[in-house]
């Protein structure tokens, strides 16, 4: 199946070890990614948890240093769209490269660091509609040819953590349970309202930054979007690695 550009993602980007380490289940899916989506995007915008800041900042450089060879994509149109949909303060940041939310999931899906890569900033100041309303306002790109991401991660509760082959946790399971029946049946506004309707929520999620990329996916995607479930696996019992393709109604 070729790549479609009326598709989002949402990819759970695991630990930096997934760039090196086989016996992470998630390694597999990430390395046979054009096998699945064989035809190259002109451009790659991702948003990483990894990236935090008050207002939503661009970074643009000629060269991102932190993966070698991909290349900066310092297109203002990121920011103008922003701004034209109500995003009132946005900010470029012309040093930073790109974080290993970028980094380690592209180095496994296009080894050979051909496409521009640019990365937007996420506030968790500001919650899920926010960034529901981010992804919306940079869907024009897909036209262009753009592949978004959200990188975060489905379930993120370090502190639970456990041995690499630990099963999951129940109260992760419920979790990922009710986010799963809820994509699929396209309950985004639940989504966005996850904090008081998902069980197990602040648990699963103490802080909302690995979380808001795939707010940020969803909007990207379109009112009405299909939500589909791409991979899903678990590390250290509290870490789903689930990752979701959302493709716009009217594909």
């Amino acid at each position: 199946m070729g790549l479609r550009l009326n598709e989002t993602f949402y990819l759970s980007h695991g630990s930096p070890a997934l760039a090196v380490d086989d016996s992470i289940p998630a390694r597999k899916f990430f390395t046979s990614w054009k096998e699945r989506f064989p035809t190259p995007p002109s451009a790659i915008l991702v948003v990483s948890a990894h990236w935090d800041t008050h207002v939503p900042t661009v970074n643009v450089v000629d060269r991102n240093d932190t993966i070698y060879d991909f290349y900066g994509f310092p297109e203002s149109m990121y920011k103008e769209l922003l701004i034209g949909s109500g995003f009132e303060h946005v900010k470029e940041d012309m040093n930073r490269g790109l974080d290993h939310g970028a980094w380690v999931p592209l180095l496994l899906m296009y080894p050979e660091a051909d496409i521009p890569v640019c990365q937007l900033s996420l506030s968790s100041n500001k919650g899920p509609t926010y960034h529901y309303n981010m992804g919306k306002a940079l869907a024009p790109l897909k036209d262009q040819g753009v592949l978004i991401i959200g990188s975060g991660s489905a379930t993120h509760n370090l502190k639970a953590m456990g041995p690499r082959n630990s099963p999951p946790s129940p109260w992760a399971q419920a979790f990922m349970t009710w986010l799963k029946t809820s994509l699929l049946e396209g309950r985004y506004e639940e989504v966005n309202e996850y904090e008081e309707k998902a069980p197990y929520a602040k648990m699963v999620h103490p802080r909302s930054d690995h979380f808001l990329p795939l707010h940020v996916a969803m909007g990207a995607a379109g009112e009405n979007a299909k939500a589909k479930v791409i991979h899903d696996s678990w590390d250290a019992g509290s870490i789903s690695c689930a990752s979701f393709s959302f493709t716009a109604a009217n594909a």
